[in-house]
């Protein structure tokens, strides 16, 4: 049985572990005590230390066969540190395959056009540079050093515990349909087990979009989840209002991006059949509470 090296062991990780620890023997890198403590319930090794203290990372030499790197860079700056500081204590001892968790916002705006992963990156935020330097860290060092590195490029990850409704509730606008943006998503239960099959099958130096079907705008989805939550549509106002502070600049930084992912190398080449192909079929009825 090979060994498998989690690094970012939060929600996705812990969805994916049942799984996983069917199938290798399962180390998880972590930070904290209650980290250590989920993720040992679930059948995983807990291995202490943190990607921003280097010295902390030498237990992650030569431990496993396959890395599957969840964690997000930090706050600031154009650079990936964490990653760096991961590729340096891995070199020290290469394992076979790695698999990496980027995002879609390294495509930047592309307008509402359909986009596959031979788009140039044009990052329009710092928080998609930070993911762009880090995939070409990985790139490159799998080239260099012989690991099998491959890229899941992630649109916003949903599930009836990560829903927009703290903002239904409290009556956040969305933009009209003529401004709006498309959005893409994926069920946090289908991108853990697409994570899996990357392990078993993604090539080396490959790029996927892990999207589902979804074609919506981002006003539609809220409408939607208002919907299945018995909660009040949210109002419709300009990009013009937008812009002048009636959406918060958090949530605004995604409004200024528009695209629609094509997902058809991940079915094609990872042979991945989603559980719920589009956010109708996944996002669940509940109560407002």
């Amino acid at each position: 049985m090979k060994s498998l090296l989690i690094v970012g062991c939060g929600d996705i990780a812990l969805r994916a572990l049942p799984q996983l620890t069917r199938n290798f023997q399962v180390f998880g890198l972590v930070r904290a005590a209650g980290q250590a403590d989920r993720i040992a319930a679930l059948g995983a090794k807990p291995i202490s230390g943190d990607l921003d203290d280097p010295p902390t990372l030498k237990a992650l030499v030569g431990v496993a066969d396959l890395v599957l790197h969840l964690a997000p860079p930090g706050d600031s700056g154009e650079r990936d540190q964490r990653t760096e500081n991961l590729i340096a204590a891995l070199a020290v001892r290469p394992p076979e395959r790695l698999v990496y968790i980027s995002t879609s916002g390294v495509y930047g705006d592309c307008g509402g056009a359909w986009v596959d992963e031979d788009r140039p990156v044009a990052p329009q935020t710092l928080r998609g540079t930070r993911r762009v330097d880090a995939e070409r860290a990985l790139l490159a060092w799998g080239k260099q050093s012989g690991v099998a590195v491959a890229v899941l490029r992630v649109p916003g990850i949903y599930a009836a515990e990560r829903l927009p409704l703290a903002q239904l509730k409290r009556g956040a606008p969305v933009m009209r349909a003529e401004d709006d943006v498309y959005t893409n998503h994926i069920h946090a239960d289908d991108l853990a087990g697409i994570c899996q099959t990357a392990l078993e099958r993604a090539a080396a130096g490959r790029i996927y979009n892990a999207s589902d079907d979804s074609e919506m705008k981002m006003g539609d989805y809220f409408d939607l989840v208002a919907d299945r939550a018995g909660l009040p549509r949210p109002p419709r106002i300009t990009r013009a209002a937008a812009e002048a502070g009636a959406i918060s600049e958090g949530l605004l930084s995604f409004m200024r991006e528009s695209r629609r992912l094509i997902n058809t190398r991940m079915k094609e080449e990872l042979g991945v059949r989603l559980r719920y192909p589009s956010v109708y079929d996944g996002v669940p009825t509940i109560a407002a509470g």
